[in-house]
């Protein structure tokens, strides 16, 4: 990372390490919603989110979701709308340090939008979570298996998003039809980058 764009970073509010929801509660109301109130999300809520995607829970960098042999080839975006706190535009999620690195401050949800067949919807969340991919790190290790550990990895990935929003009281879904050179134009993804889902995020109505 560039001295400019670290001195740009933004702290993320640390995650909570107790809850108050059961993992039992959170899987019974887990629940895929495509509506979303006119209500900003809560920085806070959108840091613990982030850390249950793709967060470290370890001293060797151990992270919320497994990986095949600890190569991570998973990279996650914040695409803020309605955010208290932060900024509209689109940033980089930082597991080490808990941190968001901008990366445009546009606010692309339409371009995203767009590019995902149309749904319109998703220009209503106040946020939008997504997962890309470099395969080229499971690759050099795992070769023809890789595209197999990254989809597994995206899933649990996905599902972590997904448990934590229920226990935040949030509403969340997984979109993955979208074109692939579309939402990675919209969202300025490196090319070594390939998207392979979308959440948005929002209160519930």
């Amino acid at each position: 990372m560039s001295p400019s764009r670290r001195s740009r970073i933004v702290a993320l509010p640390r995650p909570d390490p107790q809850g108050e929801v059961t993992l039992q509660k959170a899987l019974r109301e887990r629940r895929s919603t495509r509506e979303f109130a006119g209500s900003p999300v809560m920085l806070a809520d959108i840091a613990n989110l982030l850390w249950a995607a793709h967060g470290v829970t370890g001293p060797r960098g151990e992270r919320t979701a497994p990986s095949a042999g600890a190569l991570y080839p998973l990279e996650v975006y914040l695409l803020a709308g309605a955010v208290a706190g932060l900024p509209p535009g689109l940033y980089h999620y930082q597991p080490g340090e808990h941190a968001l690195a901008p990366v445009s401050a546009e606010d692309r949800r339409g371009a995203v939008a767009a590019a995902a067949t149309g749904q319109e919807w998703l220009e209503q969340a106040p946020a939008l979570i997504a997962v890309a991919a470099v395969p080229e790190r499971t690759e050099r290790k795992y070769q023809g298996r890789a595209p197999r550990y990254v989809s597994m990895e995206a899933g649990a990935v996905a599902q972590n998003i997904h448990l934590e929003a229920a226990a935040l009281g949030l509403a969340t879904v997984v979109v993955g039809a979208f074109s692939d050179a579309g939402v990675q134009q919209a969202l300025g993804l490196p090319a070594d980058q390939d998207p392979l889902l979308l959440m948005p995020v929002g209160r519930k109505t």
